[in-house]
């Protein structure tokens, strides 16, 4: 009897805690999975189908919807809509979601759609990235985790995004494009063909401008790769092969099957809509 008495007043300490956390002006739907420890702000609106995970926060006027599953320690600035219907004309309602990772920031305004049956029927969204306000993620994109997207920048619906990628502000990237591993899109870009790993794309026309040096040394990478890459660099982009011409000899240069020049080589191999050259 104890014990059962013990069980329901920790139930109690619960409720009473995710209750304290949510402002009364805030609307939850009862039937949203919404962890104790999450805070909720004035305002906001979740409703029946997310899922909010541990330490997340909702600051004010935010709206989460859809099937919407979000991990641990997320925050969500103002005015950020997640997981709205995409605004595509085959769109007709179907079952289809949202996936959050974990420790995302999503700043003032951003807005990140649901999939659609097209695709996956789910768009996705790793961890540990930073979305600045007014950024757009649109349905059925994949994105991977440690991006940064300055503002405004915007992903057209079924883009895939890799790692440690870093968008600048109003950058734009066409549907169906793939952005590979450690590279980076510079502000006012306009993205339509792909763009492989580790590589800089500047504005007027969108052109490839080098390799995102910074980037690799700040993510560690050794001389000895940061070299080897700048080889594989030439071969694909200065020395005006082919791109079948370009691969075959990038394999032969990875003849010690070097980890970041195997995904710069798999970026290429695995481009649909041609490589930005």
């Amino acid at each position: 009897m104890e014990a059962d008495v013990c069980q329901v007043s920790d139930v109690h300490q619960s409720q009473n805690k995710a209750q304290s956390n949510i402002h009364p002006m805030a609307l939850v739907d009862p039937s949203a999975k919404v962890h104790p420890s999450v805070k909720i702000g004035p305002f906001c609106l979740v409703e029946k189908n997310v899922e909010i995970g541990p330490g997340c926060e909702l600051l004010s006027h935010v709206v989460i919807k859809g099937d919407t599953k979000i991990g641990a320690n997320n925050k969500f600035f103002q005015f950020a809509t997640i997981g709205e219907q995409p605004p595509d004309k085959k769109y007709s309602g179907e079952c289809t979601r949202l996936v959050i990772g974990d420790n995302n920031v999503f700043r003032e305004a951003v807005t990140v759609h649901i999939g659609t049956i097209q695709d996956e029927a789910e768009t996705m969204i790793g961890s540990g990235n930073l979305m600045l306000a007014y950024v757009h993620i649109a349905h059925d994109c994949q994105v991977g985790d440690g991006n940064v997207f300055a503002n405004n920048a915007s992903l057209a619906g079924h883009v895939k995004v890799g790692s440690n990628v870093n968008f600048g502000g109003f950058a734009k990237v066409s549907q169906f494009c793939s952005i590979g591993d450690f590279s980076f899109v510079c502000a006012d870009c306009t993205i339509t063909k792909d763009v492989p790993a580790f590589v800089k794309v500047a504005p007027g026309p969108a052109r490839p401008v080098g390799l995102n040096t910074v980037g690799m040394e700040r993510y560690g990478l050794s001389k000895d790769t940061r070299a080897l890459l700048k080889q594989a660099y030439r071969i694909a982009y200065q020395k005006k092969l082919t791109v079948q011409a370009a691969l075959a000899e990038l394999e032969a240069l990875n003849a010690e099957n070097n980890v970041h020049l195997s995904i710069f080589i798999q970026s290429i191999q695995s481009s649909t809509r041609g490589i930005i050259r």
